[in-house]
């Protein structure tokens, strides 16, 4: 570790499915960003070389740089990809016996369309619902029953637990089991004895209990959720168990966090444990980085725009508070862990372009290229023309600046491949059409944003844009303005945003109780649900080294209207614990809430309101860096004016002659006029005309759209 006066550092990695990207924050408050390729299957390989591409220009080693870190923060896709590619543990389930098939029925109809697109949609008979991740000859009834008080009614049979244990691991070959029983979450004892027959018959099976990783009601999402994170977990653990320990051959020897799709962070032991926590962790970490830098900038009303090399995904902040998911979903199975709510489409840099051949309608993604072959231009071996590739061909990429000059992108290969597979088939010229496609891929993230935001009653004239993403910059100016935002801000941390937003997030345990209450209930009841939870909250941040002063309560409360289905979750405002006068302003904000989602005059209190869940949020504040901010200067940025080239424009309807600007020469206060192309050390960002670009103080781009 750092010796005295020796500058030690946190180091965030977070990986991504094109790029693996490292912010780094040293004691001295200078900010470090790295970002290096991801390296699949072996993403643990991309996660030190981006930590390298970091360290490099801080003209320290690897080894050096590890030997001074205190904390090392990090975010994944494993357990995404896992459930995505079907590359996970083979898992079997055992349930009660009579529900064997809950997991394959899902939510009847409404299972044969979730998670498909719009288009997949419209045609509801050749729909089907996805093939479960444990197969129904790998499910296993068990004789066995509570009843909804958490009362038994018939014992467990254990003798049935240990036939079917053998069953599974010896005939069906299955490596994990999920263990999901009905009303389990009110009465775990016999999910908790089956565990420990499992672990004396098949020693090396990773075991899920729904009592465990979702003890809330809901058979349907509760299994799927059990099965999930059994069918990821032996991946996950492997993974982190990998990385820390090339880690520590490397030098580091303190602490490892890993972020949670809710915006906390876990330690990487219980994290492995909870693998369904970490889905979509990298978005949820941009999330939080765009609410720490609208906080910065005193901006309540934030866009998160993130585009990556897979896909576009997109996040709302409105009054500084954070969405959260109510139907999470992986690929397309329910599972119930709290998550912020971000909305995605395969669109991103490596998304592969395509021409139907019947219809002649070009497409961008949803599949992608990845880091591996990758865009054509990349040279790595890439055949399929990626969106990447169209903002080489439209001039917005430099082929000699890609990341800093580390890669030299093919341009004459791309031309040949884009002309021959998109532009001849669609009877255009190679120009014509990458600028088509550009404007494709800019009407299908516009579309997005309208449905996050508009469709929800949103106004988007009310919010600022922040992009983020090594391909984002290239676009938000342009949707930006179609939006009618009120500003695009680019910030300095923009392609690695999701690493940056690693940093700005708190260690944080989520714990629940499912009881069904009216809303008259007294507060001293509702305070006797949530007493337990806080000290079992307090014990486990205090065993991981947070004071109590740094412990922070954050309780919820799930209510509806009676006899509907879907709750909504309200953020207990009052002192706690609650008093009368606290407990009836729950209920008011319930229904202002629930007026804001659903629209003036939705809410009808006579119809009686009920809760459902209680929550509990126990966050340990970690230290927050603190952003350098510079003295703003003069807004002559002719010094960081590199040259001139031909880049599309659309108020030219085409090509035309644009200045660029090299993004580490400009200065806090410079400003300049589009059309223009910026382009930082990893990523470009795109100035259309009739804008205007200045850097602030903290060196973020913030463009601001010239009135007419």
């Amino acid at each position: 570790m750092a010796g005295t006066g020796e500058t030690s550092y946190l180091v965030a990695t977070d990986v991504g499915g094109t790029c693996t990207d490292t912010v780094i924050f040293g004691t001295d408050g200078v900010i470090h960003i790295g970002k290096a390729l991801s390296t699949p299957p072996d993403f643990a390989t991309g996660v030190l070389n981006s930590i390298v591409s970091a360290a490099d220009p801080m003209g320290l080693t690897l080894e050096e740089l590890l030997g001074r870190t205190h904390l090392f923060i990090h975010g994944s896709t494993v357990v995404d990809n896992a459930v995505l590619t079907r590359d996970g543990t083979p898992t079997g389930l055992l349930t009660t016996h009579g529900f064997e098939d809950t997991l394959h029925v899902t939510r009847g109809a409404y299972g044969r369309w979730s998670g498909l697109t719009e288009e997949r949609i419209k045609n509801p008979v050749q729909t089907d619902r996805a093939p479960a991740l444990a197969p129904r000859d790998a499910v296993v009834g068990i004789p066995e029953r509570m009843d909804c008080d958490g009362a038994v009614v018939l014992p467990l049979d254990e003798a049935a637990v240990e036939q079917a244990v053998r069953f599974l691991v010896n005939e069906k070959q299955v490596g994990a089991i999920a263990v999901s029983f009905l009303w389990s979450f009110l009465n775990a004892d016999h999910e908790r004895r089956v565990r420990d027959i499992i672990n004396r018959v098949a020693p090396g099976a990773y075991v899920t209990l729904s009592s465990d990783i979702a003890p809330n009601l809901g058979e349907y999402e509760r299994t799927s959720t059990a099965v999930i994170n059994a069918y990821a977990g032996q991946i996950t653990n492997d993974y982190l168990t990998s990385l820390q320990g090339l880690l520590a051959e490397k030098g580091y020897d303190g602490a490892t966090m890993v972020m949670q799709g809710y915006g906390g962070l876990l330690p990487a032991a219980e994290a492995a444990d909870r693998a369904v926590g970490m889905i979509e962790c990298g978005p949820a970490a941009g999330v939080i980085g765009a609410k720490f830098l609208g906080d910065l900038m005193g901006d309540p009303d934030v866009i998160a725009a993130d585009m990556g090399g897979t896909t576009f995904k997109v996040g709302v902040i409105q009054d500084g508070k954070l969405e959260y998911a109510r139907e999470p979903m992986v690929d397309r199975f329910h599972y119930l862990a709290p998550k912020i709510e971000v909305v995605s489409i395969g669109a991103g840099g490596g998304s592969i372009i395509s021409v139907d051949p019947r219809t002649k309608v070009p497409h961008v993604g949803p599949r992608s290229a990845g880091a591996r072959p990758g865009p054509i231009c990349y040279g790595q071996g890439g055949e399929e023309p990626t969106l990447t590739d169209v903002m080489l061909l439209i001039g917005y990429m430099d082929p000699g600046q890609f990341l800093n000059g580390s890669i030299t992108l093919d341009r004459e290969k791309t031309e040949r491949i884009f002309k021959e597979k998109i532009a001849d088939p669609l009877g255009m010229s190679t120009q014509e059409a990458a600028i088509g496609i550009y404007r494709i891929a800019s009407a299908q993230i516009t579309d997005l944003i309208r449905e996050i935001t508009v469709e929800r009653g949103l106004d988007p004239r009310d919010f600022v844009l922040h992009s983020f993403g090594g391909s984002c910059g290239m676009l938000a100016a342009a949707f930006g303005q179609e939006l009618s935002v009120r500003r695009v801000v680019i910030p300095y941390t923009a392609s690695v945003n999701c690493a940056f937003g690693l940093v700005s997030a708190d260690v944080a345990h989520e714990y629940s109780v499912t009881q069904n209450l009216p809303a008259t209930t007294s507060a001293a009841q509702i305070n006797a649900i949530f007493a337990p939870m806080e000290e079992r909250a307090r014990a486990q941040l205090a065993a991981e080294g947070i004071e109590p002063d740094r412990m922070r309560m954050e309780w919820s409360v799930d209510l509806r209207y009676s006899r509907q289905v879907h709750e909504v979750t309200t953020e207990v405002a009052a002192n706690t614990p609650l008093d009368d006068a606290g407990a009836a302003r729950l209920v008011d904000d319930f229904e202002a809430l629930y007026e804001r989602k659903y629209g003036r005059g939705s809410a009808y209190r006579e119809a009686g309101i009920e809760m459902t869940m209680f929550r509990l949020t126990a966050r340990g504040l970690m230290p927050r860096p603190t952003l350098p901010a510079e003295e703003e200067g003069s807004a002559d940025a002719s010094a960081a004016l590199i040259g001139n080239r031909e880049i599309y424009v659309e108020t030219k309807g085409g090509m035309a002659p644009g200045d660029i600007y090299d993004f580490n020469r400009l200065q806090p206060g410079n400003s300049l006029k589009g059309p223009a192309v910026i382009h930082t050390p990893i990523t470009t960002i795109a100035l259309p005309d009739r804008m205007t670009a200045r850097m602030d103080r903290w060196r973020n781009i913030v463009v601001e759209f010239d009135a007419d």
